[in-house]
């Protein structure tokens, strides 16, 4: 009886034991869950900022593309502005003759 007795009492100190660790670990899972929730949400975040950025980005370089070409035509404008004054000139020099 007396082994009966020690074997009980030795099983139900393991139990308390696997209860208490199973606890523990109930508990670390539940934080573990927590920190992957967080950094999931950090990741959206993050996921939206380098969007955003990509936008920006590509506004920004359609916005100097856009001033290039309104340089370019400005350019184009005095070239040809220049190009009537020299024929304009050409003229006049072939009308004195």
């Amino acid at each position: 009886m007396v082994n009966n007795d020690t074997t009980i009492k030795e099983f139900t100190t393991r139990v308390r034991q696997l209860i208490l660790k199973h606890k523990e670990l109930k508990q670390e899972n539940q934080e573990l869950y927590s920190m992957v929730d967080d950094r999931d949400k950090e990741i959206a975040s993050l996921k939206q900022q380098l969007e955003d950025a990509k936008k920006r980005n590509d506004a920004l370089l359609t916005a100097k593309m856009l001033n290039i070409a309104d340089n370019d035509i400005e350019e184009t404008k005095k070239k040809v502005s220049k190009m009537i004054r020299t024929v304009n000139k050409c003229i006049t020099i072939l009308s004195e003759k």
